[in-house]
This record gives structure tokens, sequence and C-alpha cells, in this order.
């Protein structure tokens, strides 16, 4: 399960929407960077493969962040997202 995360400006938790596939999330946060980079988009709507009708409404304009990353499957952790000096 790949994890596609969202920072949102004033925001303490990160919006999070998950795809089964390597290439669905790859797709997704590419659309997320081409809906900011042209800023022609004003809202951008999201769905989750994991939780069934889940959906993601979000300002295209208050995205600061934007990362992808592997959820394990060992215990329900995840690989730790974003950049880290530690293994």
């Amino acid at each position: 399960m790949y994890c596609i995360e969202l920072t949102i400006k004033l925001s303490p938790l990160p919006l999070i929407v998950q795809r089964k596939e390597h290439e669905d999330a790859k797709r997704v946060y590419s659309e997320v960077i081409d809906s900011i980079q042209k800023g022609n988009q004003r809202l951008l709507e999201l769905t989750c493969e994991k939780v069934e009708d889940k959906k993601i409404t979000v300002l295209v304009s208050e995205i600061i962040a934007i990362q992808i990353y592997e959820k394990t499957s060992s215990g329900g952790s995840s690989k730790r997202p974003g950049f880290s000096l530690e293994n």
C-alpha cells in the first residue's frame, strides 16, 4: 500500500489517501503536482482505495507539501515519511 500525504497550510494533521499500486500512487502524486504548478484548478478531489467512499477535496492554493511513501504490512507501520539522517 502506498500513501500520498498532503500538508495543508495552518493544519497540524496531513491529509492522506492510499493506493494499492505504486504506479497509481505516482499518478496521483503527479496530478497534485500538476495542479499546483498550473494553478488553473481551484479544487482537487482525491479518493482513497483503502477506505471505500473516502473522498478529500482540497483547495489547491493551500497545499504546501506532498509526499509519497510505501506503507509496510508488518504491524501496520510505515516507512518513516520525509527525509531522515537515520536509517
